[in-house]
C-alpha cells in the first residue's frame, strides 16, 4: 500500500471513529429524561416527601441521566387536568387519588368502597396484596397510564360543628366529602347531605356555617387544623384514600425494559415509606388532637352491617372486585 493511501485510510478510519463517539453522546443525551410529576397535595405532606424521594433516588442511580421535579399543590391544575396532560404525554407523572381514577373507572372505585378494613394497618396490607394492585390493570386501556402501585393516607375521620357520637348522628348534616362517587352513596345511605366545596374553602364554610362538617384524612386534618373550628371529631374507621403514581403511556412506552424496570422498583420503595410513615405517625397525630381539645368518640357500639348491605347492592354490579377485597380485608 503506498504512503498515501495508508494515510488516507487511517484519516478515513479515525473519522469513523469520531463519527461513532459523536453519536454515541447523541444517543445517551437522547436517552436523558427530567420527568415533571404534578400532585395536589401540598408541600410537606407525606406524599410529597414520597415523590421527592423517588426522585432522588432515580437521580442517584442513573448519575444524573435521569431525574424528576415534583409540582406540588396542584401547581400543573387539578387532578382531572393532570389527568388530561397524562394522556396527551405532557404530563409524565402524576400522584393521582383513587376518588379521581375511581370517577373515570368504575373497577378502580372498589378500593373506596366502605369498611373494607377498620385499620390504618390494615390499610396498610390491603394495598399491597395482588387483589388491590390488580385493580391498576386497566388503566392503560382505559386511561391511558400506567399504574405503578398504591400509596395511603390513613383512615378517614368526620369533624363536625355540633356535638356527634356515631355514624348515624350524620343524618342531616350538611357535610363537605370528597366527591368521589363512592363516598357520595356512602353518605348519602347514613343520611348526611354531601355538599361539594374546594378544599381550600372548607376551612371558611365551617366557621361561617355553610357546611355542618366535613370528612378527610388525619394528616391533612393536622396540617389544615380542622379541630378550630369543630366541636367533634368522629373516627369513622370506614373509609381511606389511597393515590396510585402514574405514568404517561406515551413517556412509557418511549423508555427501555431496564429504565422501566428502575422506576417501578424506586417507585415501590418510596411509597413503602410513605406508608410506614402514615402507620407510624398517626397515633402521634391523634394525640396532637387530643391536646387541642377537641372531644374525640367512638364508633364503638355501631354496627356498619345495615349500611355495608345498602351500599354494596348499589356498587358490587358496577365493581364485583369489592366482594373479594371485603373478603380480604376481613381476614387481615
Amino acid at each position: 500500500m503506498s504512503l498515501s493511501r495508508r494515510k488516507f485510510v487511517q484519516a478515513a478510519a479515525g473519522t469513523a471513529a469520531a463519527s461513532s463517539a459523536l453519536f454515541g453522546t447523541v444517543s445517551r443525551a437522547a436517552a436523558a429524561k427530567e420527568f415533571r410529576l404534578g400532585l395536589i397535595t401540598p408541600a410537606g405532606h407525606s406524599w410529597n416527601r414520597a415523590a421527592l424521594s423517588f426522585g432522588e433516588a432515580l437521580k442517584k442511580a442513573t448519575e444524573g441521566r435521569l431525574s424528576a421535579t415534583v409540582f406540588h399543590s396542584g401547581q400543573l391544575g387539578n387532578e382531572s387536568a393532570m389527568m388530561q396532560q397524562l394522556q396527551s404525554g405532557a404530563l409524565d407523572m402524576g400522584w393521582i387519588q383513587a376518588a379521581e381514577l375511581g370517577s373515570r373507572v368504575a373497577s378502580v372505585a372498589a378500593i373506596n368502597a366502605p369498611y373494607l378494613v377498620r385499620s390504618t394497618t390494615n390499610v396498610a396490607s390491603l394495598v399491597r396484596t395482588p387483589a388491590a394492585l390488580k385493580l391498576l390493570d386497566v388503566l392503560p386501556r382505559e386511561t391511558g397510564t400506567i399504574g405503578l402501585g398504591w400509596g395511603i393516607t390513613g383512615m378517614r375521620v368526620v369533624f363536625a360543628t355540633k356535638p356527634i357520637s356515631t355514624p348515624t348522628d350524620l343524618k342531616g348534616m350538611k357535610l363537605r366529602i370528597n366527591p368521589t362517587p363512592v363516598y357520595r352513596d356512602f353518605y348519602q345511605l347514613l343520611g348526611a347531605a354531601p355538599t361539594p366545596i374546594p378544599t381550600p374553602a372548607v376551612f371558611d364554610a365551617m366557621s361561617n356555617g355553610q357546611v355542618d362538617g366535613l370528612e378527610a384524612d388525619i394528616e391533612f386534618s393536622w396540617n389544615q387544623r380542622f379541630d378550630r373550628v369543630a366541636k367533634t371529631m368522629l373516627p369513622m374507621n370506614a373509609l381511606f384514600m389511597p393515590f396510585a403514581p402514574l405514568v404517561s403511556g406515551r413517556i412509557w412506552q418511549t423508555l427501555d425494559g431496564k429504565d422501566k424496570a428502575l422506576i417501578t422498583d424506586l417507585v415501590k420503595q418510596s411509597l413503602d415509606a410513605q406508608i410506614r410513615d402514615i402507620v407510624t405517625t398517626e397515633l402521634g397525630l391523634i394525640d396532637k388532637f387530643k391536646a387541642s381539645g377537641i372531644a374525640i368518640k367512638s364508633d364503638a357500639g355501631y354496627n356498619p352491617a345495615p349500611i355495608i348491605a345498602e351500599f354494596d347492592k348499589i356498587w358490587l354490579p358496577k365493581a364485583p372486585q369489592i366482594a373479594e377485597l371485603r373478603k380480604i380485608g376481613a381476614a387481615l
